[in-house]
């Protein structure tokens, strides 16, 4: 199971990012050829509706945004400003750390748990409810997307799942630093797929270039 999260972030940004790229592709591409006078095909052009392409493709860079916070925790990419911690003694420098990693967690578990609640009374009450056959009774069916018109608990999930895997970073960051003293580096000049004697390739080529 912990092996399956531990990449669980680059498959569900992977994901969005191909789909959404997919969605826009096709939508242009929809835009400009249907106003191309071609027999037959231009009114079979007209007779599809993209009007959604754009909802969802902001739904899912939202999405994306949410798990890629979640990325960041895990890979310590995430911006910090650590002068100050870095500075302390050893023991107090620990002790900083650990307090930040799981201020972070209780921040983020918060906010799972309030969007969690939030969602279950914009309407997925309503939908679990419905989806066993319990009466609903005077449960709000809760709004739905203008173009979609998906139900907006479904779209705000990303907040409490996001946020939630978030928390779970922390925690797992956190526990990483107490068993090793480490915690996740970026390494900004490290380019995946690339060893260091091509690393040292592009170097050499880039001196040559510039003499």
């Amino acid at each position: 199971m912990l092996k399956f999260l531990d990449h669980l972030e680059e498959w569900i940004i992977t994901f969005l990012i191909a789909a959404a790229t997919i969605i826009i592709f096709l939508s242009v591409i929809h835009r400009y050829a249907a106003g191309i006078p071609i027999p037959g095909v231009q009114l079979w052009l007209i007779s599809l509706n993209f009007g959604w392409a754009q909802e969802l493709c902001i739904f899912m860079f939202v999405w994306m945004a949410k798990f890629g916070a979640a990325y960041g925790v895990r890979s310590g990419i995430h911006v910090g400003v650590d002068v100050l911690v870095n500075r302390l003694p050893p023991e107090w420098r620990n002790k900083s750390v650990l307090l930040a990693l799981f201020g972070g967690a209780l921040f983020t578990g918060i906010i799972a748990t309030l969007g969690a609640r939030f969602i279950w009374e914009n309407g997925m009450h309503y939908a679990v409810f419905h989806l066993f056959g319990l009466p609903t009774g005077i449960l709000p069916q809760g709004p739905t997307t203008p173009d979609l018109e998906w139900p907006t608990w479904f779209v705000y999930s990303a907040v409490p799942m996001g946020s939630s895997l978030m928390c779970f970073r922390f925690l797992q960051v956190a526990w990483g630093f107490i068993r090793r003293g480490e915690l996740p580096h970026h390494d900004h000049a490290h380019v995946d797929g690339l060893s260091d004697d091509d690393l040292s390739f592009e170097e050499e080529l880039l001196k040559g270039g510039a003499k």
